[in-house]
């Protein structure tokens, strides 16, 4: 992320949070100083701190840059962010004996460490006037701070014993994650205490590095250290930042004239949404029935039903007859158009009258007869299997059906009550099949004969005698 980015995060962040009774102050100074920067290192080589380590010291570094200040409430604390160039690093020096200069002929190796960083600390300030009109006082000051390389160089010093020559050579140093470069990112804690006199303020200040600046290809650590002191002027007076009006629902209407804050909403409804009456999720400026659910489709308005008849028009076939949902809308059909609809016409193929269920009127003669002859049509106890007797009762009604091509009969099939329903229900449609299947094997067109079982129901005699049950064990035979 750009510096600039954090930056500017930062200063809103603790600028919403920097809340006063007053309107905040915010100005800006520019501020620099001169400080002894040195690396502390620790690893685990052998002997190092005798050998090596105690030629490194510290080197003199300075800063430059922007500080800016925000009040944070009323009792003298600030929030003071930065943006500064800061040089940092260490040296290395060491003089040799005469006995180290001929071996390595070199009289004496220096080298310096020269670190270059933009910036940010975020001080939290307190200040304690030292004047009545308070433009004297004196602050502390403590926070972290944020360090992104900038560059980097290790500069090379040395005399050779033989010829006395002098060496200086600038190394650029490599950044990264690997093994004897430069980490890009570093952050640590400062704290700084001085004076304010007027728009002047000076201060001494100490910062530790947390993290590590260098990987080195033994283990070790590498923290920056500084101490140094620092002189700022202000460049500009304390302006108010006026707060913007706070408008919580994001709509446009600022919290004082919202009459729904907290909810989003056109000015035009003092900042709450428009209604929705009928609550059917279309708002009353959209809606043509406002006082009815309906859908967008339709502007607010129920889908229509344009014969009245409780189908709406989407689902409705026949938009504009009278008719039911089986239907799609549309009335019960009749095919037979005798005026009986189809679900209570027992013929509606045939025209017939309403009295007689939709079916032609039956010469009662013809009827009579199969009647009589269905008396001897009986089966067998638990079974299906028709009885010697009722075959030639059988005949007689096929032989009727072929002089009579125009008639339909209905065949219903009864059991007795041995066995229950869950058991005669099945044996009484078998019964019904039974008879059609021999009409059939006589001739007699398959469609026209329909074969219903009823199980116990309807019983011609009682079901307590042998007798009674073999009278209930029938079918019965109606023309159409």
């Amino acid at each position: 992320m750009k510096i600039k980015a954090i930056i500017d995060k930062i200063l809103i962040l603790f600028f919403l949070i920097a809340g006063t009774k007053s309107e905040a102050q915010i100005r800006l100074a520019l501020y620099g100083g001169v400080h002894s920067a040195n690396v502390m290192e620790k690893n685990s080589l052998p002997g190092w701190d005798t050998t090596t380590g105690k030629f490194y010291a510290a080197k003199t570094g300075f800063q430059l840059g922007f500080l800016a200040e925000i009040p944070i409430g009323t009792k003298g604390l600030y929030f003071q962010p930065g943006f500064v160039y800061i040089s940092k690093g260490r040296t290395y020096s060491k003089y040799n004996d005469s006995n180290t200069a001929v071996l390595t002929d070199t009289l004496y190796a220096q080298s310096t460490l020269n670190l270059s960083y933009i910036e940010v600390p975020l001080y939290v300030t307190y200040k304690i006037p030292l004047s009545a009109n308070r433009k004297s006082s004196f602050f502390v000051s403590a926070g972290p701070y944020f360090s992104f390389f900038y560059n980097g160089k290790m500069n090379l010093q040395s005399r050779t014993l033989s010829s006395n020559k002098f060496n200086d050579e600038n190394v650029d140093l490599n950044v990264g994650k690997a093994a004897d470069k430069y980490n890009t990112f570093d952050m640590g804690l400062s704290a700084k205490a001085g004076f304010e006199f007027g728009n002047v303020m000076i201060s001494a200040y100490v910062s530790q590095g947390l993290t590590n600046l260098y990987t080195a290809p033994y283990n070790g650590s590498f923290h920056h250290r500084l101490l140094g002191a620092t002189l700022g002027i202000w460049l500009t007076k304390a302006t108010a930042v006026t707060k913007p009006p706070r408008d919580a629902d994001f709509d446009g209407v600022n919290d004082t004239e919202d009459a729904c804050p907290l909810v989003a909403g056109p000015v035009r409804w003092k900042g709450c949404p428009v209604p929705d009456s009928d609550h059917d999720g279309i708002d009353d400026e959209n809606d043509s029935c406002k006082s009815v659910p309906g859908i967008a489709k339709y502007h607010g308005c129920p889908i229509p039903d344009t014969d009245g008849d409780g189908i709406n028009d989407e689902l409705d076939s026949c938009k504009t007859i009278a008719g039911v949902l089986k239907y799609h809308g549309c009335p019960i059909p009749d095919r037979d158009a005798d005026g009986v609809n189809d679900e209570e016409d027992r013929c509606p193929d045939q025209a017939g009258t309403k009295e007689n269920g939709g079916c032609p009127i039956v010469n009662q003669a013809i009827q009579e007869k199969i009647r009589y002859q269905g008396k001897n049509v009986q089966f067998k106890s638990s079974s299906r299997q028709l009885t010697h007797d009722s075959y030639p009762a059988l005949n007689a009604i096929a032989a009727l059906l072929a002089s009579h091509p125009e008639l339909h009969l209905t065949i219903a099939g009864y059991t007795d009550t041995t066995g229950g329903p869950k058991y005669n229900l099945p044996l009484s449609q078998r019964r019904a099949n039974m008879v059609k299947f021999y009409l059939v094997k006589k001739g007699v067109a398959k469609n026209r004969i329909t074969a219903i079982g009823y199980g116990s129901q309807h019983p011609v005699a009682t079901n307590k005698t042998n007798k009674g049950k073999s009278l209930n064990r029938r079918v019965e035979f109606i023309l159409e």
